[in-house]
């Protein structure tokens, strides 16, 4: 067994690993770049080496530095975790030629199954079934266009070394394959220093279901059962869960046994995955093979209680696996959250900054649940512009799925963020969306539910009293912790009024409030009584207790005027106010936004790559304007409606904050 091996990786998969061999008592040696010096996967490595500047062009894809750092440190192994080197045939090749043992695949099955066209090809030949598309290299737009045309639209534009729904569009038009080939070509030689497309059919209301598999270097190959990863956007998985509520008992095999298979027949070793989309009748599809860990590899881990990176480490030093296909059974169910630094109000776009607070929920493993949070982050640390925008992955286990779910569920109410822009909110929502509880979902889950972005979650009549209960009873404690700094003083006295009016948004709550020996006693304008029960104290974010017959976490930050309530995708300003003062202001006119309609604005921190227009021009509505470029992908602004383009702001190449102006119209 290695006695040090480096990751050649960063964030939460380089943490990961370190976890890992931390437990098999190997030591670890990081690598980071000037934008991760103070990154919590050095602090927790043994030894750390700096391998260059903030963009990853220049550090972690950069093999020479990676291989000095090797030298400098004397470790004998690689895991290169998932994107930069994981999947680069040179990489690997350039460790054999070191002496250094790569914690993944032979060469040659990276080589075979890294490319996305070849793979394609080979599992044809291994009897595996496959889209319909084509394979080969596509020289400019214009014959992306025809190939398009020939397919038949909708197509999958692709990048040949693509991952991570990088390089990727669908196309439903000449227009958008046009666009989408360029799109693509950019993201895949910026992402991957590889810029070959290829394009398939695109299999519409498909699931995307992946397969597991493990092999070593003694001719065993075996399959952990399948992950379900169709809640989807813009290509990129947000949630994933095992085993998939819509696979039986025969499909899973099928599926199992192809994947392993084509495994065999690339000479594949180490943990990969075989990815398939599988239609309404459970015919299912490759779509490719990724040869390197998975991002969702957690929740197989819970259902097997296998550690896969453990048993990559042990494959690599040449050890057999420790069990065959009959031994691998699905225990339970298990469903991660990825919590991506993306604005959901925002259209999901990137957000940067430091993260002023974060408080993950308590990881657990007991006999009837688990919790656990993958991360590479910490409270004070800086989400930059240069890299994947997640920020950790959260997971939960539970004996079926609607225990899973509602575990999640208590899991996003308890994790608190604050200092960026983030999806919280919405995986919130999805996991209380009856679509999702039923496990009736595609790719398209996303884009058919949200079809105008996510606007937050209206709550239901009863939640919203619950909510104005919460409201009430913290005002409550708070007029009664004023009420008793004042009876401290000599000659002053302070009476708690009963009667409120608690409003949440545009909503109001006449209520009448009494504390009882457990709580407060809230009593609703028709006579509803809600008794809120809670040790919460002034100061505590986080309010947990019982609201009625009901289980409750809300996250609390006290603002002027009131406070900011938060809870299962749902945001409001709670004020709390007398009678008299509800009259009052329900007088005051309200302020309007700015106008921002002749503006074309930044969404988000990043850098202008290109501009489509001049000044001058006069723009139709869906036109593209300019394209920006932020944690590796490319973003095309449209004109939202007709117009002059009156003056350009903003030049490509220039670095842009959130709002700054890029283009004026007249």
């Amino acid at each position: 067994m290695f006695d040090k091996i480096l990751i050649a990786n960063r964030g939460e998969i380089a943490c990961r690993v370190i976890k890992t061999a931390r437990k098999m008592g190997i030591a670890t040696v990081a690598v980071y770049s000037d934008a991760d010096r103070n990154a919590l996967h050095v602090e927790m490595a043994d030894e750390a080496v700096h391998i260059g500047p903030a963009p990853a062009s220049q550090s972690y894809l950069v093999i020479d530095n990676i291989l000095a750092a090797i030298r400098q440190t004397g470790a004998q192994a690689v895991h290169p975790g998932y994107g930069f080197l994981s999947e680069n045939r040179k990489f690997a090749e350039a460790l054999a030629a070191e002496g250094v043992a790569f914690i993944g695949p032979p060469a040659g099955a990276i080589e075979a199954m890294g490319d996305k066209i070849t793979s394609k090809k080979l599992a044809a030949e291994a009897g595996v079934s496959t889209v319909p598309g084509y394979m080969g290299l596509i020289a400019d737009a214009n014959e992306a266009v025809k190939i398009s045309g020939e397919i038949g639209y909708p197509v999958m534009i692709k990048a040949s070394a693509g991952g991570g729904g990088k390089g990727m569009r669908i196309a439903w038009t000449d227009e958008e394959a046009r666009e989408g080939f360029q799109s693509s070509k950019n993201e895949a030689a910026s992402s991957f220093g590889d810029d070959r497309i290829f394009i398939e059919k695109f299999v519409t209301q498909p699931r995307h279901i992946e397969i597991q598999v493990l092999a070593d270097q003694h001719g065993n190959t075996v399959y952990l059962h399948e992950r379900e990863c169709s809640i989807q956007r813009r290509n990129q998985k947000v949630i994933e869960e095992a085993p998939s509520p819509f696979l039986d008992a025969a499909t899973r095999k099928a599926m199992g046994e192809q994947a392993c298979a084509l495994a065999a027949a690339v000479g594949y070793t180490s943990a990969g995955t075989v990815e398939f989309i599988v239609d309404g009748a459970r015919n299912f599809y490759f779509l490719e093979m990724n040869t390197r860990l998975q991002v969702e590899h957690p929740v197989t881990e819970l259902i097997t209680g296998v550690d896969l990176v453990e048993q990559m480490i042990r494959v690599a030093a040449g050890e057999a696996l420790p069990f065959a296909q009959d031994d691998l059974k699905i225990n339970g169910w298990a469903i991660e959250s990825r919590l991506y630094a993306e604005d959901p109000y925002r259209n999901f776009l990137p957000s940067t900054g430091r993260l002023s607070r974060y408080r993950p929920p308590a990881e657990r493993a007991e006999p009837a649940r688990a919790v656990r949070n993958d991360t590479g982050v910490y409270e004070g640390g800086e989400i930059s512009m240069f890299y994947d925008p997640m920020i950790a992955k959260l997971c939960t286990w539970a004996p079926d799925r609607a225990a899973a779910i509602e575990e999640m569920r208590r899991a996003l109410d308890a994790f608190e963020l604050e200092g960026i822009g983030h999806n919280l909110p919405f995986l919130s929502a999805v996991m209380d969306h009856p679509r999702f509880a039923s496990g009736e979902i595609t790719t398209a889950f996303i884009a058919e539910e949200y079809p105008e972005g996510f606007a937050g979650v209206t709550p239901d009549a009863a939640t919203m009293r619950r909510l104005a209960a919460v409201a009430a009873h913290l005002k409550m404690r708070k007029e009664a912790r004023a009420a008793q700094i004042s009876g401290a003083m000599p000659n002053h006295r302070r009476r708690i009024s009963p009667e409120w009016v608690v409003f949440l948004g545009r909503e109001s709550f006449p209520v009448r409030i009494s504390e009882t020996g457990e709580g407060t006693q809230v009593e609703m304008e028709d006579g509803e009584v809600l008794e809120v029960r809670s040790a919460w104290t002034l100061g505590e974010r986080l309010f947990r207790g019982t609201v009625g017959e009901s289980e409750m976490i809300v996250k609390v930050e006290f603002i002027r005027g009131g406070a900011r309530l938060r809870h299962r995708g749902a945001g409001f300003k709670a004020v709390v106010r007398s009678p008299r003062q509800a009259e009052l202001a329900a007088l005051m006119p309200e302020k309007a936004p700015p106008d921002t309609s002749k503006l074309l604005l930044c969404p988000m921190p990043g850098l202008v790559v290109a501009l489509h227009v001049e000044e001058g021009a006069e723009v139709h509505e869906g036109q593209a304007l300019a394209t920006v470029e932020a944690m590796k992908m490319e973003n095309i602004l449209r004109a939202e409606r007709k117009g002059t383009v009156s003056a350009i702001r903003a030049q490509p190449g220039a670095s842009l904050a959130v709002d700054d102006v890029i283009m004026e119209f007249a």
